[in-house]
Order: C-alpha cells, then sequence, then structure tokens
C-alpha cells in the first residue's frame, strides 16, 4: 500500500506553533502528520486529539521499546486515540511486539487500528555505530534485514527505514509489508544528523510505501508551495 500524501513532520516545541503550521493550508486541505516525542510530550494526548479534529491523518511516532507489558499498556492507550500509524522499535524483540499488537488492538476495540510499524534502524545510524557502539556483528544491511523479517514475523505491519534500504526490504518480506521512509531531503538540503536521506522522487524508485518530510516543508519560506513539489515528485507527476 502506497500512502500517496507525504507526512509532514510537526517536529515543534509546543501545539501553538504546530495549529499555526497548519492554518498556512487551506481549511479543507486533509494532511498526514506525524507527531513525534517532542510534541507529544510538550502537549499530550490534546494536540493529538485536536489534530485529528481538524481533519487530519496522525502518525504518532513515540518509538516504545521496554518490557513487553509495559508496551502492550502504552499501546492499548494509543489505539484509544484514533491514529493511523504508531510505532516501537524491532530491538524490543518478537515478544514485545506481539504484546504490543494485542494492546493496540484491545484500546480500539477493533475499530480503527492503528496500523503498528517497526523502527529497524534509526537514519541517523551508519556501519560505524552498528559496529563499533551496537556492537553488531553483522553490517548495517543485514541488521535491518533481519529486523524487517522479525516484524513481520511478530504481527507488524510495516517498518520504518532509510529509502536505501526499502528495495531490499520489499524482497525480504511481502510487498504489502509497508516501509515508511523518514530522511527525505531535496536537493540541495542540508542532512542536518540524518545519515541515510533521499529525495522524494528517489525514495518512491527504490518502492518507499510513505515519506516523513520535516524541515524541507516546515522550514520552508513557503510550506503549502513546498508541500506541493514534494508530492509531485514522490507522485512522479509533473508541476
Amino acid at each position: 500500500m502506497k500512502i500517496e500524501r507525504p507526512i509532514i513532520a510537526l517536529d515543534f516545541p509546543n501545539a501553538e506553533t504546530a495549529y499555526r503550521f497548519l492554518d498556512r493550508f487551506p481549511k479543507d486541505e486533509h494532511l498526514f502528520v506525524k507527531i513525534g516525542m517532542e510534541l507529544f510530550y510538550s502537549e499530550g494526548r490534546a494536540v493529538v486529539e485536536r489534530v485529528i479534529g481538524r481533519g487530519h491523518d496522525v502518525f504518532l511516532d513515540l518509538k516504545c521499546h521496554d518490557i513487553p507489558h509495559t508496551v502492550a499498556s502504552a499501546m492499548r492507550v494509543i489505539g484509544q486515540m484514533g491514529v493511523a500509524l504508531t510505532t516501537l522499535h524491532a530491538s524490543g524483540g518478537r515478544e514485545m511486539m506481539l504484546a504490543a499488537k494485542e494492546g493496540l488492538l484491545d484500546g480500539a476495540g477493533g475499530n480503527n487500528v492503528p496500523q503498528l510499524l517497526a523502527i529497524t534502524q534509526l537514519t541517523s545510524t551508519d556501519e560505524n555505530m552498528v559496529a563499533n557502539e551496537q556492537l553488531v556483528r553483522v553490517n548495517l544491511q543485514e541488521s535491518v534485514r533481519n529486523y524487517a523479517r522479525l516484524a513481520q514475523n511478530s504481527g507488524m505491519d510495516g517498518v520504518v527505514c532509510s529509502a536505501q534500504e526499502a528495495a531490499m526490504i520489499m524482497e525480504a518480506t511481502a510487498p504489502e509489508f509497508m516501509r515508511i521512509t523518514p530522511g527525505i531531503r531535496m536537493v540541495g538540503n542540508d542532512h542536518g544528523d540524518q545519515k541515510r536521506v533521499m529525495t522524494p522522487d528517489q525514495a518512491a524508485a527504490q518502492h518507499s510505501s510513505g515519506i516523513v518530510v520535516g524541515r524541507a516543508i516546515t522550514q520552508a519560506a513557503d510550506p503549502v508551495a513546498a508541500y506541493r513539489q514534494v508530492m509531485h515528485l514522490w507522485r512522479g507527476e509533473r508541476e
């Protein structure tokens, strides 16, 4: 499944700033946005509910990682919020992922269950970190492939990965297994703390299922025009 709209990362320090950004778009424009740790920890559940109330789809990206019972309890709460996507770390293991899915299903009551994505390796991770900090005995690509297979076998709906690994994951799992890719930049953009990045059209060519775009849109002089440009590239359309 391909998510046709770019997912905008609302990486803002508070709700007021996020709402001012959203107000720059036409009122009838239904966006797909990501609420991550910074905004959620600042504003809590209320910001999620208000953004959904404005007619937008929400990817709640809290990257849960704890003992299975704790993650299941957290997912039970997330399941009640009406979000479209949410995340945990694949490195938490199969038991944690199974418990998370059970908690999510329970919280949603079987209605509009969020799709659950497992983080493989963060896009800020490189080969040096895998080898010398994580002390993983395989290379970065093999680590990502392993986590993707583990996630699929543990009932996850997809993974969050670099677009550089999306095609590899599609071959290693199933075509319908989602590959959501952050680290999307436009040509000439600063990479910031991201190491494994791609442009929207490159991500599409690598079989990403959805792209998450932050600074290229949120820090643009004209965010609406920047969003349209990203969407054209992502969809392979002419402007």
